[in-house]
């Protein structure tokens, strides 16, 4: 009938987090080639690292604030119209 709103913001940033791992590696992999190739400012070695720390600890901090507002309006939602129903059946 309710979500623990610091479990799911804890589970929905780390989730987020491992997206933004991806992501940096991603990002980080376009600034490498943009030194390696020499387009731009030479700065893919800076914005690689940056990506590589920061997207994911952005990513985090977006997923542990969008975890609790989710849960909360979940739980608001839950106490007006009930918990979501689930059935289960289990065949041999």
């Amino acid at each position: 009938t309710h979500i623990g709103v610091l479990f799911a913001a804890n589970l929905t940033a780390v989730l987020m987090a491992g997206a933004g791992f991806v992501a940096g590696v991603l990002y980080s992999g376009i600034g490498f080639f943009a030194d390696l190739f020499g387009r731009g400012l030479n700065w893919g070695t800076a914005l690689a690292f940056g990506a590589l720390v920061g997207m994911p600890l952005l990513f985090a901090v977006f997923g542990f604030v969008a975890g609790a507002i989710g849960a909360l309006v979940y739980n608001i939602f839950a106490g007006w119209f009930g918990g979501i129903e689930i059935e289960m059946v289990f065949t041999q």
